[in-house]
């Protein structure tokens, strides 16, 4: 079985800007300009992904598949988290006027 170098490569590029969006989740703590659609869709892409490894090529590319889909958890979590706190403050700044 041999690894697909070039499917690496675009899981690798694709995976590079996650962590900076999970960052920026974290540090706005804002949901604000984020896309729920979008991130549930790259989400079923990642595990469509897995999946696809699972039954058809399994090689180390579908690790690379699992940790784009952990990173991608974790931003989907801090949205519905961010989005709380959205909600929260825009309560506060209603129930302050």
């Amino acid at each position: 079985m041999r690894m697909h170098v070039f499917e690496l490569l675009m899981i690798v590029c694709f995976g590079v800007s996650w962590p900076f969006n999970v960052a920026k989740s974290i540090r706005t703590r804002s949901a604000k300009g984020k896309s729920l659609i979008f991130l549930v869709a790259i989400w079923l892409g990642y595990i469509c992904g897995i999946i696809n490894k699972i039954l058809y090529s399994r090689d180390a590319v579908m690790w690379a598949y699992v940790v784009n889909f952990v990173i991608v958890s974790t931003d989907l979590a801090l949205y519905f988290r961010n989005r709380r706190l959205d909600k929260e403050r825009e309560a506060a700044q209603k129930a302050g006027k």
